[in-house]
Formats: C-alpha cells, structure tokens, sequence
C-alpha cells in the first residue's frame, strides 16, 4: 500500500483499513509460529501499512485540535 492510497482514504475507510491488516497481521503471525508462512517479508509489509495508517490518523486528530482551539 502507498502513502497516497492512505491520504487518499476517508476517516471511516481509515479505520476499517486498520482493523483489516491488524487481523491480517495476527493470521500471518500464527503462520509463522506453526511454519506455514511462504513470504516473511510479509510480516513486515503489513506492519508498515498499520503504521502508516496511523500515521495518517493521528495526523488527522492533531490537525483537527488545531482548528478547533
């Protein structure tokens, strides 16, 4: 996923997004303690993708404190 999918993407998709790969995430983590995972690089992949959505979220938060105070 690209930083520019996620700017692209609302609040709600934002969120829905997270959810998503943190539940990927914690399926490719049981592929790998039992040895089922194909690509490591995976894990990685995906915890990048969380921490630019979050990223992107608390970008949001402050920008919006901002504006209100």
């Amino acid at each position: 996923m690209k930083s520019k999918q996620v700017l692209e993407m609302t609040d709600k998709e934002l969120l829905a997004k997270l959810e998503e790969l943190k539940s990927d995430l914690f399926f490719l983590r049981f592929k790998h303690a039992t040895n089922q995972l194909t690509n490591p690089k995976e894990l990685e992949s995906k915890r990048r993708d969380i921490a630019r959505v979050k990223t992107v979220i608390r970008q949001r938060e402050i920008a919006r404190a901002k504006q209100q105070g």
